[in-house]
This record gives structure tokens, sequence and C-alpha cells, in this order.
């Protein structure tokens, strides 16, 4: 008899620990695949933009929502905000 140990010589402690490594690696391996299987592969382009104000109004002038007038009068407004530096009721 050699005072408890098993033929290692750990006793008990080395089999706990072993099964606790034993799941751990079970355990992560699981979490990792999970991530990976979340994951769209070969996609990465990016989602669509926004439009700018220009190509709704542009859109809206092809739609035949709004006339010629009010297409001109509009994006100047809109090109006129880009080039100003005052703002409203300021020299």
């Amino acid at each position: 008899m050699m005072w408890g140990y098993d033929e290692w010589g750990l006793g008990g402690f080395g089999m706990g620990t072993g099964m606790l490594l034993f799941w751990g690696v079970i355990i992560a391996a699981v979490v990792v695949g999970a991530r990976g299987l979340g994951k769209v592969s070969g996609n990465t382009a990016p989602g669509p933009r926004e439009k700018t104000a220009l190509e709704i109004l542009a859109e809206r002038y092809a739609k035949g929502e709004i006339d010629r007038d009010e297409f001109e009068q509009k994006r100047g407004d809109l090109q006129g905000m880009n080039h100003r530096s005052a703002g409203p009721g300021r020299a």
C-alpha cells in the first residue's frame, strides 16, 4: 500500500484536475464552434449606404414628384449649405 495514492502518485487530485481540463476543453470547443457558425463567411462587403439629400432630390424629380423649378431651387439650397460659412442672419 502506498499511503492512499494511486499508481501515478497523485491521488484524487490528479484525476480531478484531469476531469476539469477535459471538460474545459470540450466547453471551449463548443463555444468557439458556435461563434464560428454565427459568422457569415465570404461576405465582407459593407451594407448599403444612406442616400445623400441630392440623390433623394434627383429621384423625386425623376419620378415626377417635383417640377424642374422646385428641383433647381432645392438643389441650389442644398449645394449652398455646403458653401456657407456663416449661419442664417449672420454677416
